[in-house]
């Protein structure tokens, strides 16, 4: 109760303490979230994601300069990969963003992937929820890569950006990848490169001919966020699609989604502990032990659901 309250009365340290216990999966986590739920909804999520290299990084640095000056108050989440080597997160973005860590406003977390495997989805969510409840008015949302985790990461975002480069094969692996569909706005990072204007032509033709008539067509941005360039474009087309969410009933329609797919995996989780612990022990582990050619496993699975 004491930390729920910290959160929400914005102390930083209960805020990394309370997302500390969702990355550990703290059996307390559950109540804190309950009991901070009222408090979220109101911050404006943008996720950003992309093939590694694309300059991700520097591109949610300017994102949050440019907030901060607007007087927005900002938490990040950087998932990363795990070191092979500590399990942790791999910090570079915490390196890039160095320059905010002395700002109160900004609040800062890489989160591994270590110990999440499919819940790595849900376990942004929840640390999303925390900032937002505690009282930041934006959140910045970044993953490495383009897999089918990072995409289920961006489901979080209400808004996704997704970053590509002039490099060969990038627009490519954007639509290998699928990620058309989760786009809001492209950005066309380090556009001073050869090809840049090839890629940026090629991503409207193809936004113009699959979104052509829907609430929103997705901008594509070019940049060069090492320079600065672009980035105040990228941040008014972040705020012009938060608008048209909001004026077409979208951002209600994604939240009432997410949160239906949220049920959804909570429930799974859920079977599935149960289904773990009813076959370490009783009568449901001697069945398993026994001659394996005469188990059924959609019949134990029922009882197991059943019980």
């Amino acid at each position: 109760m004491e930390l729920a309250q910290r959160l929400l009365d914005g102390d930083v340290r209960a805020l990394a303490r309370a997302i500390r216990m969702v990355e550990d999966h703290d059996p307390h986590v559950e109540d804190l979230l309950r009991r901070v739920r009222g408090r979220a909804g109101r911050a404006q999520v943008v996720g950003i994601t992309g093939p590694p290299g694309g300059g991700k990084s520097t591109l949610g640095d300017g994102i949050i300069e440019r907030w901060r000056k607007a007087g927005h108050t900002v938490g990040v989440i950087a998932v990363d990969p795990s070191s092979p080597f500590s399990g942790g997160a791999i910090l570079g973005d915490r390196v890039r963003m160095q320059r905010h860590a002395l700002d109160r406003g900004v609040y800062i977390r890489s989160m591994a992937a270590r110990g999440h495997l499919g819940g790595l989805a849900s376990a942004a969510r929840e640390a999303v929820r925390l900032i937002d409840a505690s009282g930041r008015d934006r959140c910045l949302l970044e993953t490495v890569g383009v897999g089918q985790s990072e995409l289920e990461v961006m489901q979080t975002a209400d808004t996704t950006v997704v970053v590509t480069t002039p490099a060969a094969g990038d627009s490519v692996q954007i639509i290998k990848a699928g990620i058309m569909e989760i786009a809001d706005v492209f950005v066309v990072n380090k556009a001073d490169m050869g090809g840049a204007d090839r890629i940026a032509k090629e991503l409207r033709r193809m936004v113009h001919e699959t979104k052509s008539g829907t609430y929103w067509e997705p901008p594509v941005v070019m940049t060069v966020a090492a320079g600065g360039e672009g980035l105040d474009e990228l941040v008014d087309a972040i705020e012009r699609h938060h608008v048209r969410l909001v004026e077409t009933g979208e951002l209600e329609r994604r939240r009432g989604l997410r949160l239906r797919a949220e049920v959804e995996a909570i429930v799974v989780e859920k079977a599935a502990e149960r289904a773990r612990r009813a076959l370490a022990q009783g009568t449901m582990a001697s069945e398993v032990d026994g001659d394996l050619s005469r188990v059924d496993p959609y019949a134990l699975a029922e009882q197991i659901l059943a019980g």
